[in-house]
C-alpha cells in the first residue's frame, strides 16, 4: 500500500513547486516593469533620458528606463518677507485720525479726568488712566506744520514753534532766561529760577565740591526739571539726566525738554512712589521745584533716598536754601522760611545724611556708603525707623512710606552697601553690575551678561544695515526700548558712538526686575505697564524698539491698544522695530498697515528657520489739516 501512494504523493508535490516557481517569476516580471513605469513617469519632469532594458508589456510598445539626476534644494521658500501675501489686500480704515484737540493728548495725565480726583498732596496730577471703553482707536494728528527737530547737539538750543506751539513760558519766564520766541522757533539760553548766569555756570559751581568729570557721577535725577537746561548741560559731561515734572504746572515744560532731545517723563512726588528702582541715581537735584520737602514726615525726601545709590548727592538750591537774605518777594516770612530749612535738616539727619556744604543759594548733602552706623542710632535715638518686608524696588502704583528703605548688609563700616561700588563711567557700561555679583536678580550670571551685551551688537549691525534712518549718524536723538533687559541694546549704542539717549523700559510684568541692572550700567529707564500709556507727550521718540512685548502681554490686553499707544509716542516718520513670534507679527503687521505704517517682515539674523522674526515699520508724515488747526 505504501508503494503505491509514493508515487502520487510525488506528483503532487512536483505540480505545487512548478505553481509556486511560476507565481514567483510572474510576482517578479510585474514588480520589474512596475519599477520601470514609474521611472519612466519621473523622467517625464526630469532633462535626461537614457535607453537600458526593456519588459515587453505590449508586442507593438518598448519602453525606456531611465537614468536621472536629481538636485535636492534646500533653499527656504518660505521666507518672511512673504508671509503676508495672502492678507487681504483691501481694508476698512479702523483707525482713523483724531481730532485736531487731541494733538497733546496724555492719556494717564488728561487734565479733565484729573480734577475728579483728591487734591491733597496733590494726588489729582499723578497716573490716572482711562478705562478700557474709554480708550481712544483713532490716530493723534501732528500740529499742521510740524517738522522734523533740529539734530542734537542744535536741538539743545532751539525748537520749532510749530511744534510746541506755546507761548506761555516766554512771558512766565520771561526774566529767568527759560525760553525766548522769534520767528518761527524758540530758542533756550540755559537759564533757570536758580542760575541767572546759565546752567553751564550753576553745574561748574556743583563741580567745586562734587567731581563731575571723574566718572563717578554718571545717573542724575532733576525734580520740578523746568525746560530740563540743567539735564541738557549735563550731558556735555556724559552726565545723563532722568528730568521729570508734573503735566501743566507751566505749560509744555516737558515737552519743551523732550523737543529739545533731552531725557524726561511727566511725573510728580505726591502720594506713589517714582517709577525708578532702588540706588538707581548717583545724584538727585532740586532748583526751586517747589516740593514741599520737608512736609508729611519727610516722605520725599525718603522716597529721594530710596532711590539715591550708596554714597549718593542731594542738591537743593533756593528756598529755603539762604533764606536770610532770599526770604523777600517768595510770599513767606523769614520765620516759615526758616522753619522749612529746619525741617528739612532734621529729616535729613535722621536719614543718616551728611552736610557737605551751605554757600549762596546752594546745599549738598551726601547719603551713607551702608547702613551700619544708622543702624546703632536707631537703638539709641528715636528717629525713623526702617521698612519691614518692603521691595524696596517696587515702584509701579505702590505708596511711599514713612519708613526708611535699609540698605543691603555690610560686613563692616568701610563697605559699600548692594555688591560694592559701580565703576566709573564709561566702563561701567560694560563691568558687570554689582547686582548680578550679588545674585540679586535671579538667576541672571556674569557670564549671561556678557553674552548678551555681545549679542546686541550683532543684533544692533544687522539693524544698522536693513534701517537706513538708524544707520545714519544724527537722525535720531530720543529712543524708547519697551522690553530693555538687561540693557543691551541701549550699551549697543552707546558703543557704536551714536548720539542718542534711550529711555530703557522694564515692563512691571517682566519675570525679573532688571531695571536696577541697567542703571548701575549708567543708562536711565523706567517701570512700565505697556496696558496702560507712558507718561509722555506724543511725538515724544524717534525710534521704538521692541523685543517680544507681544509675547509678553499676549491675552493681558489687546495688541492694538499697544500700538495706537505706540503710534501716539512715534514722531512722524520715526521708525519701529520689533521682534517676536511669527505668527504675532503677522497680526501686529496687519494692524501697523491700518496705523499706515510703512512695513516688512524680515528674517531672524540667525536665519529663516527661527519662528522670531523682525517686523520694520516707518510712520508716514502727517499732520493736522490748516484748516483745523486751532493754534
Amino acid at each position: 500500500m505504501a508503494s503505491n501512494r509514493f508515487p502520487t504523493y510525488f506528483l503532487t508535490s512536483l505540480r505545487m513547486n512548478k505553481r509556486n516557481i511560476f507565481f514567483m517569476a510572474f510576482v517578479t516580471v510585474l514588480c520589474s516593469c512596475s519599477y520601470l513605469l514609474g521611472n519612466l513617469k519621473l523622467a517625464s519632469t526630469t532633462t535626461e533620458f537614457r535607453p537600458n532594458t526593456s519588459c515587453n508589456l505590449n508586442p507593438n510598445t518598448t519602453t525606456a528606463a531611465i537614468k536621472t539626476q536629481t538636485i535636492l534644494d534646500f533653499n527656504p521658500h518660505h521666507v518672511a518677507e512673504h508671509l503676508t501675501d495672502a492678507l487681504p489686500t483691501a481694508r476698512v480704515n479702523r483707525f482713523p485720525p483724531c481730532d485736531t484737540k487731541y494733538s497733546e493728548y496724555t492719556p494717564c495725565e488728561d487734565v479733565d479726568r484729573s480734577l475728579k480726583f483728591d487734591r491733597e498732596r496733590l494726588v489729582y496730577r499723578e497716573r490716572h488712566c482711562p478705562e478700557k471703553e474709554e480708550l481712544l482707536k483713532c490716530r493723534i494728528p501732528a500740529p499742521y506744520g510740524y517738522r522734523q527737530p533740529f539734530r542734537w547737539p542744535e536741538s539743545r538750543d532751539a525748537a520749532w514753534y510749530a511744534n510746541v506751539p506755546h507761548k506761555h513760558l516766554t512771558l512766565e519766564k520771561a526774566g529767568q532766561n527759560w525760553v525766548r520766541f522769534k520767528g518761527d522757533r524758540f530758542s533756550f539760553p540755559g537759564g533757570g529760577t536758580m542760575f541767572s548766569n546759565g546752567a553751564g555756570a550753576y553745574i561748574d559751581d556743583i563741580g567745586k565740591f562734587i567731581n563731575l568729570r571723574d566718572g563717578s557721577i554718571r545717573t542724575v535725577i532733576d525734580t520740578g526739571c523746568g525746560v530740563a537746561s540743567f539735564g541738557a548741560y549735563l550731558l556735555t559731561g556724559n552726565i545723563l539726566a532722568m528730568s521729570f515734572a508734573p503735566k501743566d504746572t507751566h505749560i509744555g515744560q516737558v515737552q519743551f525738554a523732550l523737543e529739545r532731545g533731552v531725557p524726561a517723563l511727566i511725573g510728580i512726588l505726591a502720594s506713589i512712589r517714582l517709577p525708578y528702582p532702588s540706588r538707581a541715581f548717583d545724584m538727585a537735584h532740586c532748583s526751586r521745584c517747589l516740593i514741599p520737602w520737608g512736609q508729611y514726615d519727610g516722605l520725599y525726601l525718603i522716597e529721594v533716598d530710596r532711590v539715591l545709590r550708596p554714597g549718593g548727592y542731594w542738591i537743593l538750591s533756593g528756598p529755603p536754601i539762604n533764606w536770610e537774605k532770599r526770604w523777600r518777594g517768595w510770599d513767606k516770612s523769614r520765620e516759615q522760611f526758616k522753619e522749612d530749612q529746619e525741617k528739612i535738616e532734621e529729616v535729613a539727619k535722621s536719614l543718616c545724611w551728611k552736610k557737605l556744604i551751605q554757600k549762596g543759594d546752594m546745599a549738598i548733602w551726601q547719603k551713607p556708603s551702608n547702613h551700619v552706623h544708622c543702624k546703632i542710632t536707631r537703638k539709641i535715638f528715636k528717629k525713623m525707623q526702617f521698612c519691614q518686608n518692603q521691595d524696596p524696588d517696587m515702584a509701579w502704583y505702590t505708596k511711599m512710606e514713612t519708613c526708611l528703605t535699609q540698605l543691603p548688609d555690610v560686613s563692616n563700616i568701610k563697605e559699600t552697601s548692594g555688591g560694592g561700588p559701580v565703576a566709573k563711567w564709561p566702563d561701567r557700561l560694560t563691568s558687570t553690575p554689582p547686582r548680578i555679583i550679588s545674585h540679586d536678580v535671579g538667576d541672571i550670571t556674569e557670564e549671561m551678561f556678557r553674552s548678551d551685551t555681545n549679542l546686541w551688537k550683532k543684533r544692533l549691525s544687522r539693524y544698522k544695515s536693513l534701517d537706513q534712518q538708524l544707520a545714519e549718524k544724527g537722525r535720531y536723538r530720543n529712543l524708547l526700548d519697551m522690553n530693555s533687559y538687561l540693557g543691551g541694546f541701549a550699551a549697543a549704542l552707546v558703543l557704536h558712538n551714536d548720539p542718542v539717549w534711550v529711555m530703557n523700559v522694564v515692563p512691571v510684568e517682566a519675570n525679573v526686575n532688571t531695571l536696577g541692572v541697567i542703571y548701575e550700567r549708567g543708562l536711565i529707564g523706567t517701570y512700565q505697564n505697556w496696558c496702560e500709556a507712558m507718561s509722555t507727550y506724543p511725538r515724544t521718540y524717534d525710534f521704538i524698539h521692541g523685543d517680544s512685548i507681544f509675547t509678553l502681554y499676549k491675552d493681558k490686553c489687546e495688541m492694538e491698544d499697544i500700538l495706537l499707544e505706540m503710534d501716539r509716542i512715534l514722531r512722524p516718520q520715526g521708525s519701529v522695530i520689533i521682534r517676536d513670534d511669527v505668527d504675532l507679527l503677522v497680526n501686529a503687521k496687519n494692524i501697523a498697515d491700518e496705523l499706515e505704517w510703512e512695513t516688512r517682515l524680515v528674517d531672524h539674523e540667525d536665519g529663516p528657520l527661527e519662528r522670531e522674526k523682525l517686523l520694520f515699520a516707518t510712520k508716514r508724515y502727517w499732520t493736522a489739516s490748516a484748516s483745523s488747526n486751532n493754534q
